[in-house]
């Protein structure tokens, strides 16, 4: 039995996290979505594990490498660490059916909305399901959510952290942490 279980913030990334300029893979081309580090730090202070799931199909498309979406995955990891906010885990899908890549042109069931990337993490983390939920920005990430079994939330814009408080407050319960689910 995992120790520990808790509940997940799963968060897209452009779109959630930063500004979707499209495909944005570089440090120089972030653009922190308003109150976005903040929204962190508070899930973080509030005890929720807090996890990128991200459709990265400029892989398959060749605009940029793996390297490139790790690279700046570590960038915004620091940059948030500034702040005193983290992110426990990042997952990424680099695969498109209508990839250029060969090794990338692919369906494959880490791509939203499919929920591979959730239940890899769900797998590894101790995740309790029944207090997680999936902030994104198009119904692919929300059909993810549901169909790992865990909430989805539409974030349209705005400011992250007034979002993210008022998720809080609704959540049931007094707080992240809850007895684990039966086992499967």
């Amino acid at each position: 039995m995992r120790d520990a279980w808790r509940g997940a913030a799963f968060l897209d990334r452009d779109g959630v996290l930063n500004i979707d300029h499209g495909y944005v893979h570089r440090r120089e081309d972030v653009e922190w979505i308003q109150g976005a580090i903040t929204a962190v730090k508070l899930l973080n202070d509030h005890g929720y594990f807090v996890f990128v799931v991200t459709n990265q199909s400029g892989v398959a498309r060749g605009f940029y490498s793996e390297t490139d979406v790790k690279s700046l995955h570590h960038w915004m990891q620091t940059e948030l660490a500034r702040q005193g906010a983290r992110i426990d885990d990042f997952r990424y899908c680099p695969h498109h059916p209508d990839g250029t890549v060969g090794a990338y042109r692919m369906a494959c069931r880490c791509r939203k909305p499919e929920p591979g990337m959730l239940l890899d993490l769900c797998d590894r983390w101790p995740v309790d399901r029944t207090r997680s939920f999936l902030i994104g920005d198009h119904l692919r990430d929300l059909q993810a959510a549901e169909a790992a079994g865990i909430r989805g939330h539409l974030f349209t814009g705005g400011d992250l952290s007034e979002f993210v408080g008022a998720l809080l407050a609704r959540q049931s319960g007094d707080g992240p942490t809850a007895s684990p689910p039966p086992p499967a």
